[in-house]
């Protein structure tokens, strides 16, 4: 039987969804990916990560050196931002937004997206 929620029980589900894409993708950082293999049957890496990427924004010093990082993982509902420069995932869905911090890169997510940038 499929339950109605009333539009406050909507929108606390709207956003654990919202919160639970985020943390599972501050995880993914986190952890990085030493379960998965990519098409060529190896370790899972940023780059592969990236090829899924829907946006990329690079932060650059007056200079153009590399800072950092904005890349779009998600859109549409939610919309979905990692940033390399604040080390943060940043997700919005209509009203909602949640923004979590991770400590480590161990996919070294912002080590390939410097080398994307300077190559």
């Amino acid at each position: 039987m499929n339950e109605l929620l009333t539009p406050s029980q909507t929108e606390q589900t709207e956003g654990s969804h919202l919160r639970a894409h985020v943390q599972h993708i501050v995880n993914s950082i986190e952890n990085g990916f030493s379960e998965e293999l990519n098409e060529d049957g190896e370790e899972f890496s940023a780059f592969d990560y990236l090829r899924d990427a829907l946006d990329i924004e690079y932060i650059v010093s007056g200079k153009k050196e590399y800072l950092g990082a904005r890349v779009l993982v998600a859109f549409g509902g939610p919309n979905i931002w990692i940033n390399t420069r604040t080390k943060q995932v940043e997700g919005y869905w209509l009203g909602d937004r949640c923004i979590l911090s991770y400590d480590t890169d161990a996919m070294d997510l912002d080590g390939a997206l410097s080398e994307l940038y300077n190559c």
